[in-house]
């Protein structure tokens, strides 16, 4: 069972849906991975919605502010790692040669968070935890299982991520793809994969969730309005798709 009461930092810890329409997005993500929704308040005239499996936080929702929507920003998954302190994980991807878009701040009571991009791009961020620790099950079906960088140099973006969060960054294959495992304490934290050559996506991180039966899931996403970006592959571990939401949101 993949149930959590703690992350260590550097791990991957949560992921959140920035959405155009989060009711909409909580009812796909529902009928695909059986999330049970519960909009709770965030702060003045602000909703957050806690997604769960069996009574456990996997993933959260909220709704993009005006001035994203009127930038033309598309919905997004937004991943989080676990650190010691927000505000000194920032200062460090800072003089790492990243950028901090958002200072160290209070969510509530549930901890503090940054949200910073890496020098090739890749937005993520950082969070403090204090009474809410991230996700409660993880790896299960219906939880994060992988968080996958795509990036445009892997080389200089192993080099930034092991000097901030001290992870182990391994070639783990070259065919039919070179692809890169992470490793933090010892444990197997995500991936890096290059960008295609001449691919208009910006460097990003792709966010991974298990799903029990993926041909089954695969039929759930067309029927709800969502698209399969690649269809199912075999890999070492399994098999994996990568779809977009209807609002378009890609995971």
């Amino acid at each position: 069972m993949g149930l959590r009461d703690s992350h260590a930092p550097g791990t991957f810890s949560w992921t959140d849906l920035s959405t155009s329409d989060p009711a909409a997005a909580a009812a796909f993500y529902g009928a695909l991975l059986g999330w049970e929704a519960e909009e709770v308040p965030a702060g003045p005239d602000a909703t957050y919605w806690m997604m769960r499996v069996g009574g456990r936080d996997v993933a959260g929702m909220s709704a993009m502010r005006e001035e994203q929507l009127a930038a033309g920003a598309p919905p997004a998954w937004l991943s989080y790692v676990t650190v010691e302190d927000a505000e000194s994980g920032a200062a460090r991807v800072a003089e790492l040669g990243g950028a901090v878009m958002l200072p160290a701040f209070d969510v509530l009571d549930a901890g503090r968070m940054a949200l910073v991009r890496d020098p090739q791009g890749a937005i993520f961020a950082l969070w403090e935890p204090r009474a809410h620790i991230g996700a409660g099950l993880v790896n299960d079906p219906g939880a994060m299982v992988l968080n996958q960088l795509n990036t445009s140099d892997p080389e200089g973006a192993a080099s930034f991520y092991a000097d901030l969060f001290g992870w182990r960054i391994t070639q783990v294959a070259s065919e039919p793809q070179a692809y890169w495992g992470i490793e933090n304490g010892g444990s197997l934290n995500g991936g890096v994969m290059a960008l295609p050559p001449g691919t208009p996506a910006p460097p990003h991180w792709l966010v991974y969730f298990t799903a029990a039966d993926l041909d089954a899931a695969a039929e759930v996403i067309a029927r709800e309005g969502g698209a399969i970006v690649l269809p199912a592959v075999r890999i070492q571990s399994g098999r994996i798709l990568v779809a977009r939401d209807p609002q378009g949101a890609y995971f």
